[in-house]
């Protein structure tokens, strides 16, 4: 007898964080045996061709090892922003994916040409562990202090410093992230932490 019930999300997010990366890594086989013509479409500050690249950066890398630096997180981090409601997710990578282009085009060095998932993955980082703190729901607050214990280092990556790494891009997905938990919280002012 045929089942009406639809789909948990956990298996929806499995499936479109899966289908994200093999995209990313489609990309950076056609880009490497092209030349690498697709590395001019990522961010460049303050040229407006360079604003295409506030669309398609995230999903560009500079070589194989930049990719697969990438990879296990937006895995984990892509899952996880998915799995406890696929649309509030998309909208939230959505708003990570915005802020953190724009911030890179308007702060970035001119001349400089940003790309990577890593926007969105500094972007998750903040989002799942934010989300939790405003939340406040046991399955929210338990995803977000695992995301710190895991990757609370890595976000020294918004600091500059490191030669050929994007802080600005690690910065403004971070805040893209939180501007995504704080206009995405389900959490209304005053209500009861003990309605969870």
């Amino acid at each position: 007898m045929p089942t009406t019930a639809r789909e948990p999300a956990w298996k929806a997010a499995a499936l479109l964080t899966a289908g994200f990366v093999a995209v990313l890594w489609v990309l950076e086989i056609f880009d490497a045996a092209t030349g690498n013509p697709l590395d001019s479409f990522g961010v460049r500050p303050r040229d407006e061709d360079g604003l295409v690249g506030v669309a398609v950066a995230p999903m560009l890398h500079f070589g194989f090892d930049h990719l697969v630096s990438n990879t296990v997180p937006v895995l984990v981090l892509g899952f996880l922003t998915l799995a406890t409601g696929i649309g509030r997710g998309l909208l939230a990578t959505a708003i990570i994916w915005v802020v953190g282009g724009l911030g890179v085009w308007v702060v970035a060095q001119p001349g400089s040409i940003h790309a990577g998932a890593s926007i969105l993955i500094f972007g998750w980082i903040v989002f799942l562990v934010v989300r939790g703190l405003l939340d406040r729901r046991p399955t929210e607050i338990l995803i977000g202090v695992a995301v710190f214990l895991l990757y609370s280092s890595a976000l020294l990556g918004v600091l500059p410093g490191q030669p050929g790494v994007s802080w600005q891009g690690h910065l403004f997905g971070a805040v893209g992230g939180f501007v995504a938990a704080r206009l995405l919280t389900t959490r209304t002012r005053g209500e009861s932490s003990a309605t969870y």
